[in-house]
């Protein structure tokens, strides 16, 4: 945060507050400070060369998302094995997707959808997932985060965001908006150490308080006198040694801070027509699921979440991960028989969904911004007793939007009962490959010594998903 204080009743010999006139310190995992935004500008120079300029969402839907009640629908299969919904005809004869995306599938020409995809693990593990397919891994958005640098040289913004829930409403509570011990490589990141953490907005509610600079109208506007009391730190003895190196980004610091980094989480800022477009709130009531233990950590606010996540990469942000959960569809007793909870809840997805391909269409983002839709696991084909379906790691959802690949595709054809791949399987390490090739300049990055071999290695020893480059 930044504390500024006139004169006040506590004086040093040069007549400034040693303790209340300037006080500098970080905005929680965001590190955000004056010292912080020195160093992502003297790193900006040299990553500069090695990013392509986009930007990555990540919408993880935790619990596992049925592929064939998503994009593998099986119209033909026996009744035990094909989509409960039904089906829905896309824009490309002979290719249907599951009847709650019906705006997904009129945008099929603007999206592509792997179908041969699996994360090969059929367990509750973001992390093996969103690290390539390694257990211990750091995420891929804290891969970006380590070459891109954990701020925004300009606007300060933290470079990698997680989205939750509370992000966009406040007040709401929800008891933790993962399966526990699924964000091993989002919150703790390994060897990439803990500063490249993602920053969370919606925790501990002090995101604006931390992030604005809170000073009347008038004294706001007097720049010359803000600056001139940032030189008289000079004469602070504990403080001389930071103040001389500050010198050059004093302006820059002040203009980030003033131009509020906290604007780009208000929505309030959005058109009232654009807020609608998203809402997703009016669709179903999250009570009506969260009663089901499984479901505990359903929310109906994903579509603001996916309009915060379009503001935060227009701000600067490289990697926004939103997070949509209570996808466990054993239909035991712990989520609703029938997987009727497909209905509500696929239906917000391609609400949100949609609403975000062609907000970035209409605003000219479609090849800036890079979407991936996917979970940490499919669903068995067959359909359990209760009528639900159980873990299934061979196949997995997975959709893709802009970033400047190709779309308009459905890659990859599983069997006849949706239980296996018979093209080329894609796996992790070709999602973290292609959201790499689209992030960096994978060439440059090979000749870069700063860059950790590790991420060389992930980055570089598998080949993106075939036909998107």
């Amino acid at each position: 945060m930044l504390t500024l204080s006139d004169h006040g009743s506590t004086h040093d010999c040069q007549g400034f507050s040693r303790r209340n006139f300037l006080r500098v310190g970080t905005l929680g995992m965001g590190g955000l400070s004056l010292a912080g935004l020195m160093e992502a500008q003297a790193r900006a120079t040299d990553a500069s060369s090695l990013l392509t300029g986009k930007s990555v969402v990540l919408l993880f839907l935790q619990g596992g998302p049925p592929h064939i009640e998503f994009f593998d629908p099986k119209p033909h299969a026996p009744i035990e094995i094909r989509s409960i919904t039904g089906d829905v005809q896309t824009r490309h004869p002979g290719i249907t997707f599951g009847a709650t995306f019906p705006r997904l599938a009129a945008l099929a020409d603007k999206i592509t959808i792997v179908r041969s995809y699996g994360s090969g693990n059929s367990g509750h593990e973001y992390g093996y997932v969103v690290s390539g397919g390694e257990h211990k891994g750091a995420a891929m958005s804290s891969m970006y985060a380590r070459v891109r640098g954990n701020n925004h040289p300009e606007t300060g913004l933290p470079t990698n965001v997680l989205v939750l829930p509370e992000a966009v409403k406040d007040g709401l509570k929800v008891e933790s908006n993962f399966e526990t011990g699924a964000l091993p490589t989002l919150t703790q990141t390994g060897s990439l150490g803990d500063t490249y953490r993602a920053f969370n907005p919606s925790s501990g509610g002090d995101l604006k308080q931390d992030m604005e600079l809170r000073l009347s109208a008038p004294r706001m506007l007097d720049r010359r006198a803000l600056l001139q009391g940032l030189d008289s730190l000079r004469a602070v003895r504990e403080v001389t040694k930071v103040a001389d190196s500050l010198s050059f980004y004093q302006q820059q610091a002040f203009d980030v801070i003033t131009n509020g980094v906290a604007s780009a989480f208000d929505l309030s800022r959005e058109s009232p027509a654009t807020i609608a477009r998203y809402d997703t709130s009016r669709l179903f009531r999250s009570e009506d699921l969260t009663k089901y233990y499984d479901m505990r950590r359903v929310s109906n606010q994903l579509g603001h979440q996916m309009l915060l996540a379009r503001r935060l990469c227009e701000a600067g942000c490289g990697f926004v991960t939103v997070s949509d959960c209570g996808w466990d569809y054993h239909a035991n007793g712990n989520s609703p028989k029938g997987m009727t909870g497909i209905y509500p809840m696929g239906g917000q997805v391609d609400h949100a969904v949609s609403a975000f391909i062609e907000d970035l269409a209409e605003r000219g983002l479609s090849d800036k911004i890079l979407l991936a839709v996917t979970g940490e696991m499919g669903r068995t084909p067959r359909i359990n007793n209760g009528g639900g379906r159980d873990h299934y790691g061979e196949l997995t959802p997975l959709l893709l939007a802009g970033g400047g690949l190709k779309m308009g595709q459905v890659i990859g054809q599983s069997d006849n009962q949706a239980g296996k791949s018979l093209t080329t399987p894609y796996r992790p390490s070709h999602l973290l490959s292609t959201v790499m090739h689209t992030l960096f300049d994978v060439g440059k990055l090979r000749l870069e010594s700063t860059v950790p071999r590790d991420i060389l290695r992930l980055a570089d020893s598998t080949a993106p998903i075939d036909n998107l480059l």
